[in-house]
């Protein structure tokens, strides 16, 4: 099985460090980024649209049809926000185009990037899981062939990448000693981008994947 990708938030970290591992690997064929601007890579698999407004995909809708998979790896700090805002900034936002992508594309595979600590039940003191919990659970709901809620903590960059945040380079260091002390906590960004090709071509037992989870999956077969 070859598959085609939409992914989305590869101008940040996480994204392009899944952008990275999909250009990479020989199952997939085809890789569509969305953004807001540019992720600054070309390939031969590479395809984007610059899109400006995602709270409306209609202009652009016609251009998401005939992918299997979408990596939904955009997303905004909570730091100083009211929840309001944050749950326009990251629920509506990402119910607004799985839900177009689920129309459009009824066999996909849908891959969501929410993190350690998201709160299925809605009802927690954090303000960002009650939230994330929130969209994973109504991402579930959508008429995809499936969804994966992928949940990472503390990952190691992927080396030579353009968009690892400031803050990791001080920490990045400690990887051989945080994996083992916290494997429910530390993973690799390419251990996440591996993963999720892979639960589009395998699936996985669980629709929730935590750091051990996401490390198992991104194994080879």
């Amino acid at each position: 099985m070859k598959i085609k990708v939409i992914i989305t938030g590869a101008s940040g970290m996480v994204g392009e460090g899944v952008l990275h591992e999909c250009l990479l690997h020989p199952d997939v064929e085809e890789v569509l980024v969305v953004g807001r601007r540019t992720a600054g890579v070309v390939h031969t698999k590479l395809k984007e649209i610059i899109h400006k407004d995602f709270f409306d995909l209609s202009p652009i809708k016609d251009q998401l049809k005939g992918y299997n998979a979408c990596y939904f790896c955009l997303g905004v700090s909570s730091v100083g926000m009211k929840e309001k805002e944050y749950h326009h900034l990251t629920y509506d936002l990402t119910m607004h185009m799985a839900t177009i992508l689920a129309d459009q594309n009824p066999g996909m595979t849908f891959c969501y990037v929410s993190g350690s600590g998201t709160d299925s039940s809605e009802h927690g003191k954090l303000m960002w899981a009650r939230v994330k919990g929130q969209t994973e659970n109504d991402l579930m709901r959508l008429p995809f062939k499936a969804a994966y809620m992928f949940r990472p903590g503390f990952m190691r960059p992927t080396k030579g990448l353009k968009h690892t945040l400031k803050g990791y380079k001080f920490f990045t260091w400690l990887y051989p000693v945080l994996r083992p002390m916290f494997p429910n906590f530390v993973s690799t960004l390419s251990e996440l981008g591996l993963a999720m090709v892979n639960v589009t071509l395998k699936g996985y037992e669980k629709p929730v994947l935590e750091v051990k989870d996401i490390v198992k999956v991104a194994q080879p077969a």
